[in-house]
């Protein structure tokens, strides 16, 4: 005697693969959730190193104003704003590949009573080559300024 199997009987197929209730395979899922999981990842990490550089360099350009605009003359001013930028920016563990500071202490040249600031910019170039995610730059320029006011009635 033959025997019928219970899929002929009932007129539907018996599948040996592993399903879940929504008639998917967890292996299809994977492979099609994972890339999508990955670049989510990607570009959080980008955002959150853009936005952490950013906020970095401007604090750097704040500091070299700060510190420029204490001293009595534009020479020393130059260095003690660069040397503020670069201490604020290795206190923030920036790592910048390409870093360029540049103050404008013009306004110490003016009399004394005549108001004047020093004005800083700090640019940081920095590297997205170790975050995959297609479509991102290998590299971004973020520049911060900032200015503060050289004391009016100090002698210059």
């Amino acid at each position: 005697m033959t025997q019928i199997s219970p899929s002929r009987i009932t007129g539907t197929r018996v599948s040996h693969t592993r399903r879940d209730e929504r008639g998917l395979s967890p292996g299809i899922e994977l492979v099609v959730l994972l890339p999508a999981l990955l670049l989510l990842v990607g570009v959080t990490v980008a955002g959150g190193r853009l936005w952490f550089t950013r906020s970095a360099v401007t604090e750097a350009a704040y500091s070299a104003a700060r510190a420029a605009s204490l001293e009595r003359s534009a020479a020393p001013a130059r260095t003690a704003g660069r040397d503020a930028a670069t201490a604020q920016l290795r206190t923030d563990g920036v790592r910048c590949s390409e870093r360029a500071i540049s103050l404008d202490t013009g306004d110490f040249a003016a009399e004394v009573g005549e108001p004047g600031a020093v004005v800083a910019e700090v640019r940081c170039r920095i590297g997205f080559g170790d975050i995959a995610v297609p479509g991102l730059p290998g590299t971004m320029l973020i520049t911060g300024s900032a200015s503060a006011p050289i004391d009016t009635y100090r002698e210059r």
